[in-house]
């Protein structure tokens, strides 16, 4: 299962937040229990953090985050992280569907601390709001939305659905609905303008996909179009 979390930072304050997260808050983590899979710059909102956190179950869950939240990393840097936020409740927890093969594992190849080179490539997205779980979606994704992302460039990397269970940590909130979310990789700006350059031109995605996805959706959807930061597995 994983974090979906995506702060709301005061302006011009991102790149302190990475500094303290890459530094300090990966490592940090994972030594009590969790997998920093990825942490990302939103490339349309330049006040937006994206972030996702992985664990083996919820009793891994609740340990994990007790350790850390009430532990010496962040006793020593939380006052740092904190200062940067205006809002850190928008999170998701979440089960995966699909993980493909670019999707890192564990012990996948990371940046040592102090790595300052920010990669060119494009981790983007969707976040689909639904009324609920037995709606059909992850099937018509699976069949019709799918194929048309790859045709159109797009290196699927994972899909998730709402994991729809009690929050054994209350102390950060859950967000209490039922969502769809796919990733997607593109080597470049260019590789993912391509994509959306196909998408806007194809009769299928226009006339068919995308109002059936606005009609299976309770809420607008969430495009993702993230940069992974220097030290992210993701990428």
């Amino acid at each position: 299962m994983v974090d979906l979390r995506q702060y709301t930072l005061r302006p011009g304050r991102r790149d302190a937040l990475i500094e303290v997260f890459d530094e300090a808050f990966v490592e940090g983590q994972e030594a009590e229990g969790m997998h920093i899979c990825g942490q990302f710059r939103d490339l349309d909102d330049p006040d937006r953090f994206v972030w996702l956190r992985g664990f083996t179950d919820l009793p891994a869950r609740a340990k994990a985050l007790n350790g850390f939240y009430y532990g010496p990393v962040w006793k020593a840097r939380g006052g740092e992280a904190n200062a940067t936020m205006l809002d850190s409740d928008n999170a998701l927890l979440l089960k995966p569907i699909e993980l493909g093969s670019a999707f890192p594992a564990l012990d996948a190849p990371r940046p040592p601390i102090g790595a300052t080179e920010i990669p060119t490539s494009v981790i983007a997205g969707a976040v689909y709001h639904r009324s609920t779980a037995d709606d059909g979606f992850v099937e018509f994704f699976a069949d019709q939305v799918a194929p048309a992302l790859t045709g159109s460039g797009a290196a699927l990397t994972a899909t998730f659905e709402t994991l729809a269970v009690e929050n054994n940590f209350p102390v950060l909130p859950l967000r209490d609905e039922t969502v769809f979310v796919w990733l997607a990789t593109f080597p470049s700006d260019s590789a993912y303008a391509e994509h959306r350059r196909q998408l806007a031109g194809s009769r299928a995605w226009q006339t068919k996909l995308l109002p059936e996805l606005t009609c299976r959706s309770t809420a607008p959807t969430q495009l993702l179009h993230l940069r992974p930061t220097a030290r992210s597995q993701l990428r």
